[in-house]
């Protein structure tokens, strides 16, 4: 049944997945062909420009002069950055070039141009002159001008620079486009690091799975043999060797119980832990936790403040776990004789639970990570950590599932303070 909503699970995440990628597909092969006609709307849009500023030009040229305009469009587009007009009348070059840099300026053409002349006599294009509508220093250009049949009087202009000027008028959508393609670059790899994130997830969990059963087989025996020989006539008169199974037992049961720890915390990643939640007697939870602790180690204090009795609607068995995991954190992590104060106060967001400790403390920079899965708080003196680093992680857990908030912070001495904030609607 788990292998089949693991392949469930599995399948709803490749279809998003494919739905996604569809979708980025999609996203930017319409951003590309958008791109592509707004370059196009831009081509046409300087042609219509161009076409009426050279008509301008022509119109300019005629003036004071007693012959008509042509009765046909002058304007002849030959080439994407090629233009020839017929003016079928003598004309001055620098007259020309006065009015060309006149007509594009209103037209608001800023890109550079060229321009060459029909000489009749020589029957050849004669080369004007390059003209920088810019600022910057225009290059030498030798460019060749075409002849046009059957025109006798007609210059030639050139646009060098024509697609550059396009792209440039564009460049806020292209800048645009960037920043979506880098949005899209960034979902992929956000999508692959899932990928790869749930692969190693799931790769760990089985680890966990495999290693933790493997060792309960072998566990089971020796706590058997164990319990055989503690009841055997020949131990129990030996007390050394009564100590020795006693410890077996003892030590054995404690690693029986982290082995299904870790197997509740490993099934709890698949689906959150089944709560049943009742209405509990917080005090009595909060002694009798404090007395389990007090039997493990004599020399802890345990004080408990509270200014009258609660109800809380949680589950018995987890909360029970919380307060204990919290009360055995603050003995573990402890060098001096562990004091521990648990304050019950009532506030305007809630029910605060402060469990405060004079043990080691957290280094600032870690404090946020001690409710992660499998982080461990060093010894200051040995440097050696204790448990698996599941306990927080499991307080934190059953918190959250009971909608819960739980936080950290260090003494101003030493030590550490854990607080639990539970909603009023939970409590009474």
């Amino acid at each position: 049944m788990r292998l089949n909503l693991s392949l469930l699970k599995t399948k709803k995440l490749n279809i998003v997945i494919v739905l996604g990628m569809i979708a980025t597909l999609g996203i930017l092969i319409a951003q590309l062909l958008w791109t592509r006609e707004a370059f196009s709307l831009e081509e046409k849009k300087f042609t219509q420009k161009t076409h009426i500023a050279l008509l301008e030009v022509v119109k300019k040229l005629y003036e004071g002069k007693d012959s008509e305009l042509p009765p046909n469009n002058p304007v002849e587009k030959v080439a994407n950055d090629y233009y020839i007009v017929n003016v079928e009348n003598d004309f001055q070059p620098d007259i020309l070039e006065y009015y060309l840099k006149t007509e594009f300026a209103k037209m608001n053409i800023t890109t550079d141009f060229e321009y060459a002349m029909y000489n009749c006599n020589s029957d050849e294009m004669v080369y004007g002159n390059y003209v920088a509508m810019s600022d910057k220093k225009p290059s030498k250009h030798n460019v060749y001008f075409p002849k046009h049949k059957n025109l006798v009087y007609y210059f030639a202009v050139r646009f060098p620079n024509e697609t550059s000027y396009l792209l440039s008028s564009l460049r806020f959508w292209f800048v645009l486009s960037f920043a979506l393609m880098i949005v899209l670059l960034v979902y992929v790899y956000s999508i692959y690091t899932i990928i790869q994130q749930k692969k190693y997830s799931e790769l760990q969990r089985d680890f966990i799975n495999n290693m933790t059963h493997e060792f309960k087989t072998p566990l089971s025996s020796i706590l058997l043999a164990s319990s055989y020989l503690n009841k055997q006539e020949v131990i129990r008169e030996q007390k050394k060797l009564l100590d020795y199974t006693e410890i077996i037992i003892n030590q054995s049961k404690k690693l029986n119980h982290h082995i299904e720890k870790v197997l509740n915390i490993a099934k709890s990643d698949e689906s959150p832990l089944a709560l049943q939640p009742e209405k509990l007697a917080l005090l009595p939870l909060l002694q009798e936790a404090a007395e389990t602790i007090k039997l493990k180690n004599e020399q802890v204090t345990v004080t408990i403040e509270a200014e009258r009795e609660y109800t809380l609607e949680a589950d018995r068995f987890h909360f029970s776990n919380i307060i204990y995991n919290l009360l055995d954190n603050s003995v573990k992590y402890c060098n001096l004789t562990p004091r521990i104060q648990i304050r019950v106060d009532e506030e305007r967001h809630g029910l605060r639970l402060q469990f405060t400790d004079n043990g080691i403390g957290v280094a600032p920079k870690n404090l946020n990570l001690i409710f992660d899965k499998f982080y461990r708080v060093a010894d200051q003196k040995s440097n050696e950590v204790n448990g698996f680093g599941l306990g927080l992680f499991y307080v934190k857990k059953i918190c959250t599932q009971h909608q819960w908030k739980i936080s950290a912070q260090n003494n101003k001495e030493h030590g550490l303070t854990i607080t639990i904030l539970i909603p009023k609607k939970h409590y009474a």
